[in-house]
């Protein structure tokens, strides 16, 4: 991150003075509860590199309370430092941090440690930012698989990380046709990148190397819905054949049962020694003559 003038502080940061100032006369102000990871990472940048952001101040008197830094501050005590770099505010009460700050894009903080890595080696850099590394920071790999126009324009910030990693699913040609149609449509956004990219011929597409494309997901999914469609014929014809079944056993039960009451000394059998099946009988051949 870095501090500039821009934005709503107007000339402010312009009149921020920089001074050193003993660490017993500062004071805190507003600590904010942070997480243990948080905190180890901010310790392990200021062992490794030193403070780089100096702490925001306003004068009280003969002491200076701090505005933006508090968790720098209780750090450097514990470390023992005796004198912290500190800008002092115009303002205190109009004073925000974040107002003073620009957040570094994939592109820029990828500039920003290939600048480090001329002084510092990957160790102490990745120590101060408290990760294991950085190789997959500087996005080695994704540059080698970008056309260099496409290359210019992530590192110029006009494509995000995002929109970069899309391009890398198509050759270096297509990749160049998509940045000119991007740039005469005025549109860099991440939803214009995919769809140019999904409405790629296949001859001009990456191989996935192991790596899900666009295509292989959308491959996927027709599968499974293929899968589903299968599933959902098989179960079709088997509900089709048990109903034809059971079709043709009630057209030969119908009838049976016809045949049986049509025999006048049958029928008498059945209402003297078994009235219920002879009633059954009848509401058989009655339901099938309405």
């Amino acid at each position: 991150m870095s501090t500039n003038g821009n934005g709503n502080g107007n000339g402010n940061a312009k009149l921020v003075q920089g001074i050193d100032v003993p660490i017993v006369r500062l004071i805190p102000r507003n600590e904010r509860p942070v997480s243990a990871k948080h905190r180890k990472r901010i310790e392990a940048s200021l062992r490794a590199v030193g403070l780089i952001e100096p702490l925001v101040v306003y004068p009280v008197g003969d002491d200076y309370e701090i505005l933006d830094g508090c968790l720098r501050y209780r750090i450097l005590l514990e470390m023992g430092v005796e004198t912290v770099p500190c800008l002092i505010a115009p303002q205190r009460e109009a004073f925000t941090a974040n107002r003073m700050v620009n957040r570094l894009s994939s592109s820029q903080e990828m500039r920003m440690l290939r600048k480090s890595l001329e002084e510092l080696d990957e160790k102490t850099i990745a120590g101060a930012l408290g990760i294991a590394g950085i190789k997959h920071r500087l996005n080695i790999n994704l540059l080698k698989k970008l056309d260099p126009t496409v290359v210019k324009a992530f590192e110029a910030n006009k494509l995000n990380l995002q929109c970069a990693k899309e391009l890398a699913h198509v050759n270096l040609e297509r990749q160049a046709e998509i940045l000119k149609l991007m740039e005469s449509c005025n549109d860099h956004s991440l939803t214009f990148a995919k769809g140019l990219v999904l409405k790629t011929p296949i001859a001009k597409r990456t191989k996935p190397n192991g790596v899900k494309t666009p295509w292989t997901r959308a491959d996927e999914k027709k599968q499974d819905l293929l899968k589903a469609l299968r599933e959902a014929e098989q179960q079709q014809e088997f509900y089709s054949g048990l109903y034809r079944q059971y079709t043709t056993n009630l057209l030969k039960l119908v009838i049976y049962a016809r045949a049986i009451l049509a025999n006048e000394r049958i029928k008498a059998y059945l209402e003297e020694h078994h009235p219920n099946q002879c009633r059954d009988f009848a509401q058989i051949v009655n339901s099938t003559e309405r």
